[in-house]
Protein backbone atom coordinates (compact mmCIF):
# COMPACT_ATOMS: atom_id res chain seq x y z
CA UNK A 1 0.00 0.00 0.00
CA UNK A 2 2.99 2.21 0.80
CA UNK A 3 4.08 1.81 -2.86
CA UNK A 4 0.89 2.45 -4.13
CA UNK A 5 1.49 6.39 -2.23
CA UNK A 6 -0.23 5.41 1.04
CA UNK A 7 1.48 6.76 4.40
CA UNK A 8 1.31 3.72 6.50
CA UNK A 9 1.16 2.49 10.22
CA UNK A 10 2.66 -0.93 11.39
CA UNK A 11 1.45 -2.58 14.06
CA UNK A 12 2.85 -5.33 15.92
CA UNK A 13 3.49 -7.33 19.10
CA UNK A 14 7.42 -7.42 18.05
CA UNK A 15 9.69 -4.35 19.41
CA UNK A 16 10.91 -4.50 15.67
CA UNK A 17 7.77 -2.68 14.36
CA UNK A 18 9.67 0.46 14.10
CA UNK A 19 12.88 -0.38 12.43
CA UNK A 20 10.39 -2.11 10.11
CA UNK A 21 8.40 0.93 9.61
CA UNK A 22 12.14 2.97 9.25
CA UNK A 23 13.10 0.42 6.62
CA UNK A 24 9.51 0.26 4.71
CA UNK A 25 9.59 5.16 4.39
CA UNK A 26 13.19 4.56 2.84
CA UNK A 27 11.88 2.10 0.54
CA UNK A 28 8.82 4.06 -0.89
CA UNK A 29 9.28 7.34 0.15
CA UNK A 30 6.09 7.45 2.16
CA UNK A 31 5.85 8.60 5.83
CA UNK A 32 5.72 5.24 7.52
CA UNK A 33 5.74 4.85 11.77
CA UNK A 34 5.26 1.20 13.83
CA UNK A 35 3.75 1.08 17.04
CA UNK A 36 3.40 -1.42 19.29
CA UNK A 37 0.14 -3.52 19.68
CA UNK A 38 -1.27 -6.65 21.34
CA UNK A 39 -4.74 -7.22 19.47
CA UNK A 40 -6.60 -9.07 21.73
CA UNK A 41 -6.03 -5.80 24.41
CA UNK A 42 -8.81 -3.33 23.45
CA UNK A 43 -6.67 -0.58 25.72
CA UNK A 44 -3.45 -1.75 23.57
CA UNK A 45 -5.23 -1.20 20.14
CA UNK A 46 -6.83 2.03 21.66
CA UNK A 47 -3.20 3.26 22.54
CA UNK A 48 -1.83 2.37 18.99
CA UNK A 49 -4.67 4.30 17.21
CA UNK A 50 -4.01 7.20 19.13
CA UNK A 51 -0.40 7.11 17.84
CA UNK A 52 -1.72 6.81 14.38
CA UNK A 53 -4.19 9.87 14.65
CA UNK A 54 -1.43 12.42 16.43
CA UNK A 55 1.18 11.58 13.57
CA UNK A 56 -0.88 10.52 10.48
CA UNK A 57 -4.42 11.34 10.98
CA UNK A 58 -7.42 9.09 11.20
CA UNK A 59 -6.79 6.14 8.85
CA UNK A 60 -8.64 5.73 5.73
CA UNK A 61 -7.81 1.86 5.46
CA UNK A 62 -7.02 -1.13 7.98
CA UNK A 63 -5.52 -4.57 6.81
CA UNK A 64 -5.91 -6.99 9.62
CA UNK A 65 -3.31 -9.57 9.14
CA UNK A 66 -2.10 -10.27 12.47
CA UNK A 67 -2.77 -14.08 13.36
CA UNK A 68 -1.36 -17.72 14.35
CA UNK A 69 -1.92 -21.14 14.02
CA UNK A 70 -1.63 -24.15 15.87
CA UNK A 71 -0.85 -27.63 14.10
CA UNK A 72 -2.19 -30.13 16.32
CA UNK A 73 -4.92 -32.89 16.12
CA UNK A 74 -8.46 -32.07 17.96
CA UNK A 75 -7.75 -34.70 20.42
CA UNK A 76 -4.22 -33.42 21.07
CA UNK A 77 -5.64 -29.33 21.25
CA UNK A 78 -6.23 -27.92 24.63
CA UNK A 79 -9.35 -25.51 25.48
CA UNK A 80 -6.03 -22.73 26.12
CA UNK A 81 -4.71 -23.34 23.06
CA UNK A 82 -8.08 -23.49 21.09
CA UNK A 83 -8.98 -20.10 22.73
CA UNK A 84 -5.29 -18.61 22.34
CA UNK A 85 -5.86 -18.87 18.36
CA UNK A 86 -8.99 -17.38 18.19
CA UNK A 87 -8.65 -14.64 20.35
CA UNK A 88 -5.77 -13.35 18.05
CA UNK A 89 -7.59 -14.42 14.29
CA UNK A 90 -10.99 -13.48 15.13
CA UNK A 91 -11.19 -11.58 18.38
CA UNK A 92 -8.17 -9.47 17.18
CA UNK A 93 -9.78 -8.96 13.64
CA UNK A 94 -12.73 -7.63 15.65
CA UNK A 95 -11.43 -5.72 18.40
CA UNK A 96 -8.87 -3.06 15.56
CA UNK A 97 -11.80 -3.44 13.28
CA UNK A 98 -14.39 -1.41 15.73
CA UNK A 99 -11.65 0.91 16.59
CA UNK A 100 -10.92 2.01 13.28
CA UNK A 101 -14.73 2.31 12.75
CA UNK A 102 -15.44 4.17 15.53
CA UNK A 103 -12.62 6.79 14.64
CA UNK A 104 -13.58 6.91 11.31
CA UNK A 105 -17.38 7.64 12.45
CA UNK A 106 -16.90 9.95 15.04
CA UNK A 107 -14.56 12.08 12.42
CA UNK A 108 -17.53 12.03 10.36
CA UNK A 109 -15.12 11.92 7.18
CA UNK A 110 -16.39 12.37 3.70
CA UNK A 111 -13.94 9.96 2.26
CA UNK A 112 -14.61 6.53 2.30
CA UNK A 113 -12.71 3.77 4.09
CA UNK A 114 -12.17 0.34 3.61
CA UNK A 115 -11.33 -3.24 5.92
CA UNK A 116 -9.08 -5.68 4.29
CA UNK A 117 -9.06 -8.60 6.55
CA UNK A 118 -6.73 -11.42 6.00
CA UNK A 119 -8.72 -14.98 6.16
CA UNK A 120 -7.44 -17.98 4.54
CA UNK A 121 -8.16 -20.69 1.74
CA UNK A 122 -8.62 -22.41 5.13
CA UNK A 123 -12.17 -20.76 5.86
CA UNK A 124 -13.15 -22.86 2.52
CA UNK A 125 -11.40 -25.92 3.07
CA UNK A 126 -9.41 -28.37 5.56
CA UNK A 127 -6.23 -28.18 3.39
CA UNK A 128 -4.51 -31.54 4.48
CA UNK A 129 -1.89 -33.23 5.33
CA UNK A 130 -1.05 -30.99 8.63
CA UNK A 131 -3.68 -30.95 11.32
CA UNK A 132 -5.29 -27.15 12.44
CA UNK A 133 -8.62 -27.50 13.19
CA UNK A 134 -8.61 -24.79 15.30
CA UNK A 135 -7.27 -22.32 12.81
CA UNK A 136 -9.47 -23.53 10.21
CA UNK A 137 -12.65 -22.51 12.49
CA UNK A 138 -10.65 -18.90 13.21
CA UNK A 139 -10.43 -18.12 9.41
CA UNK A 140 -14.49 -18.77 8.64
CA UNK A 141 -15.13 -16.71 11.51
CA UNK A 142 -12.98 -13.95 9.80
CA UNK A 143 -14.79 -14.19 6.59
CA UNK A 144 -18.17 -14.55 8.24
CA UNK A 145 -17.09 -11.42 10.65
CA UNK A 146 -16.27 -9.58 6.93
CA UNK A 147 -19.72 -10.27 5.73
CA UNK A 148 -21.52 -9.27 8.52
CA UNK A 149 -19.21 -6.04 9.63
CA UNK A 150 -19.57 -5.16 5.98
CA UNK A 151 -23.22 -4.78 6.23
CA UNK A 152 -23.41 -2.97 9.14
CA UNK A 153 -20.96 0.21 8.32
CA UNK A 154 -21.43 0.42 4.38
CA UNK A 155 -24.33 3.36 5.38
CA UNK A 156 -20.98 4.61 7.47
CA UNK A 157 -19.02 5.22 4.06
CA UNK A 158 -16.62 1.78 5.33
CA UNK A 159 -16.48 -1.19 3.14
CA UNK A 160 -15.04 -4.33 4.28
CA UNK A 161 -13.16 -7.23 2.15
CA UNK A 162 -11.07 -10.11 2.91
CA UNK A 163 -8.20 -11.93 0.70
CA UNK A 164 -7.92 -15.66 1.36
CA UNK A 165 -4.76 -16.23 0.81
CA UNK A 166 -3.60 -20.07 -0.09
CA UNK A 167 -0.04 -21.07 0.43
CA UNK A 168 2.51 -17.95 0.20
CA UNK A 169 5.95 -17.98 0.26
CA UNK A 170 6.40 -16.20 3.03
CA UNK A 171 9.57 -15.71 5.33
CA UNK A 172 7.70 -17.59 7.70
CA UNK A 173 6.45 -20.03 5.47
CA UNK A 174 10.12 -20.43 3.87
CA UNK A 175 11.22 -21.74 7.32
CA UNK A 176 8.66 -24.13 8.11
CA UNK A 177 9.50 -25.09 4.41
CA UNK A 178 13.12 -26.00 5.30
CA UNK A 179 12.00 -28.08 8.38
CA UNK A 180 9.76 -29.97 6.86
CA UNK A 181 10.29 -30.64 3.05
CA UNK A 182 8.05 -33.26 2.90
CA UNK A 183 5.07 -31.53 3.59
CA UNK A 184 5.89 -28.66 1.25
CA UNK A 185 5.80 -31.39 -1.21
CA UNK A 186 2.71 -32.82 -0.88
CA UNK A 187 1.51 -29.01 -0.89
CA UNK A 188 2.80 -28.12 -4.30
CA UNK A 189 1.43 -31.45 -5.21
CA UNK A 190 -2.31 -30.51 -4.49
CA UNK A 191 -2.09 -27.30 -5.95
CA UNK A 192 -3.02 -27.07 -9.65
CA UNK A 193 -1.09 -23.63 -10.69
CA UNK A 194 2.29 -25.92 -9.12
CA UNK A 195 4.09 -23.93 -7.45
CA UNK A 196 3.38 -21.73 -3.91
CA UNK A 197 2.34 -17.86 -4.71
CA UNK A 198 5.08 -15.03 -3.85
CA UNK A 199 4.02 -12.16 -1.41
CA UNK A 200 3.96 -9.68 -3.74
CA UNK A 201 1.29 -11.80 -6.02
CA UNK A 202 -1.12 -10.32 -3.21
CA UNK A 203 -0.45 -6.83 -3.42
CA UNK A 204 -2.07 -5.81 -6.49
CA UNK A 205 -5.38 -7.45 -4.94
CA UNK A 206 -5.09 -5.72 -1.58
CA UNK A 207 -4.57 -2.12 -2.99
CA UNK A 208 -7.60 -2.51 -5.12
CA UNK A 209 -9.70 -3.91 -1.98
CA UNK A 210 -8.14 -0.75 -0.79
CA UNK A 211 -9.07 1.59 -3.25
CA UNK A 212 -12.58 3.05 -4.28
CA UNK A 213 -11.83 0.76 -7.46
CA UNK A 214 -13.84 -1.90 -5.92
CA UNK A 215 -16.24 0.70 -4.31
CA UNK A 216 -18.69 -2.17 -5.90
CA UNK A 217 -16.94 -5.56 -3.65
CA UNK A 218 -18.43 -5.44 -0.41
CA UNK A 219 -18.29 -7.99 2.27
CA UNK A 220 -16.37 -10.67 0.31
CA UNK A 221 -13.76 -13.43 0.80
CA UNK A 222 -11.41 -13.30 -2.40
CA UNK A 223 -9.67 -16.61 -2.69
CA UNK A 224 -5.85 -16.37 -4.32
CA UNK A 225 -4.54 -20.20 -4.00
CA UNK A 226 -3.29 -21.21 -7.36
CA UNK A 227 -7.05 -23.09 -7.91
CA UNK A 228 -5.92 -25.12 -4.44
CA UNK A 229 -9.72 -24.65 -3.58
CA UNK A 230 -10.97 -25.50 -6.90
CA UNK A 231 -10.33 -28.98 -7.10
Amino acid sequence: ISAAGADVALLDRLDTVANAAEALQTATGRRCIGASVDVTSEASVASAFNTIDGRLGVADVLVNSAGITLGAPLLDTTASDWRRVLDVNITGTFITSREFARRHIDAARDNPASVVNVSSMSAFAVNIPQTQAVYNTSKAAVSMFTKSAAIEWLPHGIRVNAIAPGYFASDMTRDFVAENPEMADEWVRRIPAGRMGEPEELGDLLVYLASERSSYVIGQSILIDGGYTSV
